[in-house]
């Protein structure tokens, strides 16, 4: 039974072997038949209109923005297409560019020759105007850009320009405020918050680089840093007189970009530009004044034309520069005190000389702080510090270790 069984399913398998050959067969003739239809048809169903081959015109959407995609012909019959991009940079730079003007430097010149004085360019940077009320329109720039001005006029767009004036300014933060009539500028930028910064996030710069000829140019970067610190000289002496907290970008910034807006994703001005490290193969190495450090200042530069910081009434230099020989012998300081600040001058009525402190003695602590620069000592007066506040100093005079208490006064008007 079973080898029965056996030949049955053998046979059996034979007969569909040949049956299923023969389908397949049928199914290519049938399938090739089809297709050669289908192409003599393909013609007639585009020119009926059965079958669109035309390119889609719904606009794609992605995380970044989207397209809004038109197509037109021209008068030979060439199709045209033209695409309408829309990002959240392009959207946060359209809000803020008009908000981005020039600012004109104009300072006298003499000539040796004829002895007589003209008014040149000597120089042109960027501003941003954030503010518009009582008739007077607010912009906020670098205290580079204006410094020793004798005028200063705001550049607009169109090349228009008009006369401001310059309402304060501060040479530690590289701040200046001027202010223009109301009804010279259109568009206010919004101040957003720079303490939150995210590495990596958009960062969109718009300034004037290199003049007016580019105005209201956009650059478009990350946030590298939100929080770099970089050692300033502003007296030229070769030490550091301060320490500028600053917001790196690798958004690129050229001279005339300064005073301009670094902006986030929201449209929001987040820092002013201020400064770019140009050495030979550096790239992408620029900075910005966080706008949440200078919005204090700024309003402080309106209300009073300065910034009030408390005052001591001495000229610092760090022990760092003192050679050895001179720590011994002039300064008769132990071997184990290496930091420091020696009093090079003291104002006989300042605070330190109302105070007894005198010229050559070496300031060590500051309060509970210890002062190791120049740098130091100032960063603890103008950020801890309050004009009208006591404070402790500990210093060496000829070897030996002393204190005094002095109170912290105003900036007089003609140290300012």
């Amino acid at each position: 039974m079973s080898f029965y069984q056996d030949d049955y399913d053998f046979n059996q398998s034979r007969k569909r072997g040949r049956k299923s050959n023969f389908s397949f067969l049928n199914s290519i003739i049938s399938a090739i038949v089809g297709g050669l239809v289908v192409l003599l048809l393909l013609p007639t169903f585009i020119n009926n209109g059965f079958i669109d081959i035309s390119p889609s015109t719904k606009p794609p959407t992605s995380e970044q923005g989207e397209q809004n995609q038109q197509t037109t012909q021209d008068s030979k019959g060439h199709t045209q297409v033209n695409v309408d991009v829309r990002t959240g940079i392009v959207e946060a730079a359209e809000k803020v560019k008009p908000a981005v003007i020039g600012v004109v430097n104009i300072q006298e010149q003499s000539s040796i020759w004829s002895r007589t004085t003209r008014t040149v360019e000597a120089g042109v940077g960027s501003g941003v105007v954030f503010e518009k009320k009582d008739g007077q329109a607010y912009i906020v720039t670098n205290y580079h850009v204006i410094a020793n001005a004798k005028d200063v006029e705001i550049a607009l767009a169109d090349g228009t320009r008009i006369p401001a004036k310059v309402l304060g300014a501060d040479q530690l933060t590289d701040l200046a405020v001027i202010s223009v009539r109301e009804d010279a500028v259109d568009t206010v930028a919004q101040f957003g918050n720079s303490t939150n910064l995210n590495p990596g996030e958009p960062a969109i710069a718009i300034g004037n680089p290199l003049g007016l000829e580019f105005s209201q140019t956009i650059t478009v970067g990350v946030v590298s840093s939100g929080n770099r610190s970089i050692a300033q000289d502003l007296d030229g002496d070769g030490q550091a007189d301060w320490e500028t907290e600053v917001i790196q970008t690798d958004a690129a910034i050229n001279p005339g970009n300064s005073g301009g807006a670094l902006v986030n994703i929201n449209g929001e001005v987040i820092g002013i530009n201020s400064s770019k490290i140009a050495k030979s193969g550096v790239e992408g190495l620029g900075f910005a004044i966080p706008i949440s450090d200078a919005k204090p200042v700024i309003e402080q530069l309106i209300e009073g034309g300065k910034v009030k910081r408390p005052y001591m009434g001495i000229t610092p230099i760090d022990l760092a520069q003192v050679t050895s020989q001179e720590r011994k012998e002039v300064l008769k300081l132990p071997t184990t005190v290496s930091n420091g600040i020696v009093l090079a001058e003291v104002s006989r009525f300042g605070p330190a000389g109302t105070a007894g402190l005198r010229r050559l003695d070496v300031v060590i602590k500051l309060d509970q702080l210890e002062i190791k620069s120049s740098s130091d000592l100032r960063k603890f007066l103008y950020k801890e510090k309050k004009v009208g506040e006591k404070m402790k100093v500990t210093f060496y005079r000829e070897g030996r270790l002393m204190t005094a208490d002095l109170t912290l006064t105003d900036f007089p008007t003609n140290e300012q």
